[in-house]
């Protein structure tokens, strides 16, 4: 069932949104080269402590993990797609580092994503960061009354094939608010017109992930959380929690 979200709600995940772009802001500060997993995902937790917020990731158990997921921020680098567990390993010079990240405040939840560089970057990478970018643009551009889910799905699938990306299968954004993931599904490619009509009051999770060789296929690593590219190329992911309102979509963790 999809929940209708109040402005008064919308507001106050506004604020989880904030809480969630500041973490965001300081962890893509605090990274360089030699600096470890697990430092950033420190800094990102004690964003969480200072604004009396809480993790939905920390804990987080589905029914596909073997073990919950021990850390507040998923960071993937390089061949990595999403869902990253943070290690002590030391970011080197030439990185692709995508950190997903969410908030819990007041009961409301914000979850939002950014990939980026370390270091100096190789031009096939900048291309791939900026086309998650634009994918993401496109999404959001989508997410307005009167279209459907297909429009988003459609938007983003656009701009990926049209790079000449890969697309996850099975993985895409989702339905957010008093918890995490909601309905309804977003999927990351579709054809418009079709699925869910969208209206005022959904808050949206729109998160494109593009792999950079091309190839739709993708393997969970052994640590049965991160999800890695097949083809062995570099992966980007790009997220913000929208919601969807007549006067055009909010996005609710801007930065």
């Amino acid at each position: 069932m999809v929940e209708l979200k109040t402005d008064t709600s919308i507001d106050a995940m506004y604020a989880a949104g904030q809480v969630v772009g500041s973490a965001l802001t300081a962890v893509r500060e605090a990274a360089d080269v030699g600096v470890s997993l697990l430092e950033l995902d420190e800094i990102a937790h004690q964003v969480l402590r200072d604004a009396g917020a809480t993790s939905p990731f920390l804990g987080y158990h589905p029914s596909f993990a073997p073990t919950p997921f021990p850390a507040v921020v998923c960071a993937s680098v390089n061949e990595a797609i999403v869902h990253g567990v943070p290690t002590g390993y030391r970011l080197r010079d030439g990185d692709l580092v995508s950190i997903d990240f969410g908030a819990e405040l007041g009961g409301w939840v914000g979850d939002s994503a950014i990939s980026f560089i370390v270091g100096r970057p190789r031009p096939a990478d900048v291309r791939l960061v900026e086309t998650a970018e634009r994918a993401l643009a496109a999404g959001i551009g989508a997410a307005v009354v009167g279209n459907r889910i297909g429009d988003i799905a459609h938007a983003i699938g656009t701009v990926c094939r049209t790079a000449r990306y890969g697309i996850p299968d099975g993985f895409g954004g989702h339905g957010i608010g008093r918890r995490m993931h909601e309905d309804p599904g977003v999927p990351n490619e579709g054809r418009p017109g079709r699925g869910l009509p969208l209206r005022h009051g959904m808050v949206l999770a729109i998160e494109p992930m593009l792999i950079g060789g091309g190839t739709d296929g993708y393997h969970a690593a052994p640590d049965g959380w991160t999800l890695r590219t097949n083809d062995g190329s570099r992966a980007a992911h790009a997220e913000h929690t929208v919601a969807i309102t007549n006067s055009g979509p909010r996005i609710l963790t801007a930065r």
